[in-house]
């Protein structure tokens, strides 16, 4: 389950990691760990804007998907 976060909400006061591979690009997302668990994801284009918010749960089973490639791949 997902949630959305407006950009005056909590998410503002997250400490936000952008990956390593990004370099000084913006065109990225950021993720920052929420208290309860979860992980948030917003556009770092816009670091004012909305954030998405995944519970725990959701976002580990996102990483186990990526990690064992067990996504689908979209072109």
């Amino acid at each position: 389950m997902t949630s959305n976060l407006p950009p005056s909400s909590a998410a503002a006061r997250l400490a936000w990691y952008k990956s390593s591979y990004s370099g000084a690009q913006s065109d990225c997302v950021e993720t920052g760990r929420v208290v309860t668990g979860g992980m948030a994801v917003r556009d770092s284009k816009d670091p004012h804007g909305p954030a998405l918010v995944f519970r725990a749960e959701a976002w580990q089973a996102f990483v186990t998907g990526v990690q064992t490639a067990a996504l689908p791949i979209a072109f």
